[in-house]
């Protein structure tokens, strides 16, 4: 899942920020134990002692080989074909590319210094309305009758994912001015997640700075054609996890990247050790007092369910940010970090109350040029990016049609094209993503 030429025999491979002999492997170190019925690893690429992380659906076999379908960029200057191209995709707006003398800086000195101030009363009132909206939902989960059930899970998974977002703001500083109150408050509200807090904080700050890079960035990267070429039951594993089963990718993710120390600096290791005492107490006390008061059937009720909900929009909500057609991933080299925060982020609209219970995570292209923006202060800070630089800006209400695009286009990366869907390569056994084509609503 990074960029790569077209390979013979004996020829050179290229990867951002290196050239190896295509002959010889790179050695990587695969992550292990992974459950069974999950089929996407996280691979540690190792050269000249530097690790590239890579989020990969299966092991690698071999060496690495891109798609080699020459056809025109996906970008155009023409507005006319911008406005359909928007159209077809389910966006409002495909933006202009940003030019690249423009750097990330230009853009954030155009910000209001008012965004950037910490609001203790506003930032509480934010942990109020999440405990708060939580609670109803666990009520509601229990007084609800069966046919009920699905609008009480969909409120309370929405309610805890506005945990996330409070833990998020504290990993990135702008939750309080006091660094161990953010440690504190960011554990607590990822402990009923079972998402270990400092291990993604490491992480996540690496997307902050790779974003939309090949290899480097570490939320979502697309997938190699050689991947694709493996045997035929672990192409199906691929074709399904980018595709039907993608809102859900998330969980693969969590699992991979989070609970391994190896892939840890030492310097990290203890904070994230205590991160993980923290998740691990909460399932040795937590669930076992959720099973004793209400049996398995309430875990699965109160808290699996929510659970997958949350998963469900972790995974949408970092989907629509970063995935379209016309949205490179480039090489290290070829990467402007003001086009990747500007051009490659989404701005989505949700139904209000989606973003009432998650703090406007939806607003996410401030969230990019500076994360150290408060949640409460994402809808200033983009008010003021689109007064100043509104032509360079992806917009979308999210729709079938922009879900449609991304589950049934955005597969297996190409240099020239950004993706080429699987059933384009391997339409005998696409299947999912065919039935996806043909039943997913295509509403804009």
């Amino acid at each position: 899942m990074a960029t790569a030429s077209g390979v013979s025999a004996g020829s050179v491979l290229q990867l951002p920020s290196l050239r190896v002999p295509a002959k010889r492997s790179l050695p990587r170190r695969t992550a292990a134990g992974a459950p069974a019925g999950f089929f996407f690893v996280k691979s540690d690429v190792v050269y000249n002692r530097r690790s590239y992380h890579q989020f990969l659906p299966l092991k690698q076999r071999g060496g690495l080989q891109a798609a080699v379908l020459r056809v025109t960029s996906p970008l155009v200057d023409d507005e006319g074909e911008r406005k359909q191209m928007a159209e077809d995709y389910g966006f409002t707006q495909i933006g202009d590319e940003l030019p690249d003398n423009i750097t990330l800086k230009d853009v954030m000195d155009t910000l209001p210094k008012e965004v950037f101030e910490i609001n203790d009363v506003k930032a509480w009132t934010s942990v109020l309305i999440s405990v708060t909206s939580y609670a109803l939902g666990l009520f509601f989960i229990a007084k609800s009758p069966w046919y009920l059930l699905p609008l009480a899970w969909a409120w309370t998974g929405t309610a805890v994912t506005g945990f996330f977002v409070i833990g998020h703001d504290c990993a990135h500083k702008s939750f309080s001015r006091n660094k161990l109150v953010e440690d504190v408050v960011g554990t607590l509200a990822f402990m009923p997640l079972i998402y270990p807090y400092e291990p993604w904080r490491f992480k996540h700050d690496r997307h902050h700075a790779k974003t939309n890079m090949l290899i480097e960035d570490t939320a979502w990267q697309p997938v190699w054609q050689k991947e694709i070429e493996s045997s035929p039951f672990l192409r199906k594993a691929i074709i399904f996890g980018y595709g039907p089963i993608r809102p859900w990718m998330s969980i693969a993710h969590w699992l991979i990247w989070h609970f391994d120390l190896k892939k840890f600096r030492s310097n990290e290791v203890p904070r994230v050790k205590i991160s993980l005492v923290c998740v691990f107490a909460f399932m040795a006390i937590g669930w076992p007092l959720i099973i004793l008061k209400s049996g398995l059937a309430g875990w699965f009720k109160f808290w699996f369910m929510p659970w997958m909900v949350y998963h469900f929009w972790m995974s949408t909500f970092t989907m629509v940010h970063h995935t379209a057609p016309h949205i490179p991933f480039k090489s290290s080299e070829e990467w402007n970090a003001a086009q990747a925060q500007l051009n490659g982020t989404v701005h989505c609209n949700y139904p209000q109350w989606i973003e009432i219970l998650c703090h406007d995570i939806n607003v996410h292209v401030p969230h990019h040029i500076s994360p150290r923006i408060p949640s409460y202060n994402l809808r200033a800070a983009y008010d003021s990016i689109k007064q100043s630089w509104g032509k360079y800006v992806n917009e979308a209400n999210w729709n079938w049609r922009l879900m449609k695009t991304i589950l049934t286009r955005c597969h297996v990366y190409d240099k020239e094209r950004y993706y080429v869907p699987f059933d384009e390569l391997v339409p005998e056994e696409s299947q999912p993503i065919k039935f996806l084509r043909k039943f997913m609503p295509d509403y804009a």
